[in-house]
C-alpha cells in the first residue's frame, strides 16, 4: 500500500470533516487555515493508528549544490527503498531557494516544515552560524531585546518581519507549515538558548507568536517548539524542558531533537507530560532510533533526520532499511 497516499487520504476526509477535526486539539491560533487544522488533525490521527511519519532536512549547502540536494534521499532509497514523506528546510539561508523547493516538495505530495537560524538582532550581512546564531548575547542586550522601542528589539522586528514576508508565499499558496523558529533553547549553545524566566525565552516566543499570528496574520502556521534532549555534558548541556515551555496555549507540537544516540525514554515521556495531549515530536535526530526504540517510545508524530546524518559515519544502510521498513513507518510515493 502507498503509504504517504493513505496519509494524503486522511488529509482529505479531515478537509471534508469537522467530527474528526474536534476529536483533536484545535491548532493555538483561532484564525488557522482549513489546511492547518487538516494537517494538525491528520498528525493526531497517525499517531493513534500506530504511525510516524518520516522526514528529512536539507541544508543551505544542499540547495546551493544541486548534486549535494538528493544525496540524503538517494541513501534512504538505496538503503529501503523508500522516500521521506516530510521536507526540512531551513530560512537561515538561501530563503528563496528554500521557499522555491518548498512550494516543489509540496506539489509532489510531501509535508513541509521550517526552522530559522536566527542572527542577533543587530547582526547584519549573511548570516555566519559560530559567530552570529552561536555568538555571545549578553544579559543586557536580552533585557533590551525583550524590551519594546529598544534599538535590539526593533532590530530582531525587522529580522522577523523579512522571514514573514517568505512565509507569506507559502500561506499565499495554501500550504501549511510545521514551524519550529529559535530551535534546542533548553541548550547552551544558541543566543537565544538557555534563558529562564518570564521574560527568558519564553517572551521571545510570546513575541514572535503575537508578530506572527495578529500582525502578519501567517495562519498557514502549526506552532512546533522544539527542544534538545536534556543532557548534563559540560559545555554542551541541554537543561529541562519545562524551564523553557511558553504554555500549551501557544504550542501546537512538542519536539525534541536527539544527537549521540541519546534514545531515553525521558525524554518522550516528559513531552508527553509537559504537552497535556499536544503532540509530540522528533525535530531533529542524528542517529536514528532501532524499530524497538519505537516501540516504546510511540507517541512521536515524526522523525527527521538532520542534513548529511544519513552517512554511514553516523547510520549504516541497515539501521536505515530497519527504520523505513518497519510497519508503521510512514513514507512517500509519487503522486
Amino acid at each position: 500500500m502507498r503509504k504517504n497516499i493513505a496519509f494524503i487520504a486522511i488529509l482529505c476526509i479531515v478537509l471534508a470533516s469537522c467530527n474528526t477535526q474536534s476529536k483533536y486539539p484545535k491548532p493555538v491560533n483561532p484564525a488557522a487555515t482549513p489546511e492547518a487544522k487538516a494537517l494538525l488533525a491528520a498528525l493526531y490521527q497517525s499517531v493513534d493508528e500506530g504511525k510516524i511519519i518520516s522526514a528529512q532536512h536539507h541544508s543551505e549547502y544542499q540547495l546551493i549544490q544541486p548534486e549535494w540536494y538528493e544525496q540524503d534521499r538517494d541513501r534512504i532509497l538505496e538503503a529501503s527503498g523508500k522516500t521521506p514523506l516530510m521536507w526540512g528546510g531551513d530560512l537561515g539561508w538561501e530563503r528563496q531557494s528554500v521557499i522555491d523547493h518548498a512550494v516543489e516538495e509540496f506539489g509532489k505530495g510531501h509535508i513541509i516544515t521550517l526552522m530559522w537560524h536566527s542572527q542577533r538582532p543587530l547582526d547584519e550581512g549573511a548570516t555566519i552560524f559560530r559567530e552570529q546564531c552561536q555568538g555571545e548575547f549578553g544579559d543586557e542586550e536580552w533585557q533590551q531585546l525583550v524590551t519594546p522601542g529598544t534599538e535590539a528589539y526593533n532590530g530582531w522586528l525587522a529580522k522577523a518581519d523579512e522571514v514573514a514576508g517568505y512565509l507569506k508565499q507559502l500561506k499565499d499558496r495554501n500550504i501549511p507549515v510545521l514551524w519550529r523558529p529559535y530551535h534546542e533553547m533548553n541548550g547552551e549553545w544558541f543566543w537565544w538558548g538557555e534563558r529562564r524566566g518570564e521574560d527568558g525565552f519564553v517572551k521571545l516566543w510570546k513575541m514572535m507568536y503575537d508578530r506572527y499570528v495578529n500582525y502578519h496574520h501567517l495562519d498557514n502556521l502549526i506552532w512546533v517548539w522544539n527542544a534538545n534532549g536534556p543532557r548534563d555534558i559540560p559545555g554542551d548541556t541541554a537543561y529541562d524542558y519545562a524551564l523553557f515551555f511558553p504554555g500549551v496555549e501557544y504550542v501546537d507540537v512538542l519536539a525534541t531533537d536527539i544527537y549521540n544516540n541519546d534514545w531515553k525514554q525521558s525524554h518522550h515521556d516528559q513531552l508527553i507530560d509537559l504537552g497535556e495531549g499536544k503532540l509530540i515530536a522528533l525535530g531533529e535526530i542524528g542517529n536514528v532510533p532501532t524499530p524497538e526504540t519505537l516501540e516504546t517510545q510511540n507517541r512521536f508524530a515524526w522523525f527527521m533526520i538532520w542534513a548529511g546524518f544519513t552517512s554511514p559515519r553516523f547510520n549504516t544502510a541497515e539501521a536505515l532499511e530497519a527504520l523505513y521498513d518497519r510497519p508503521g513507518t510512514v513514507t512517500w510515493e509519487p503522486k
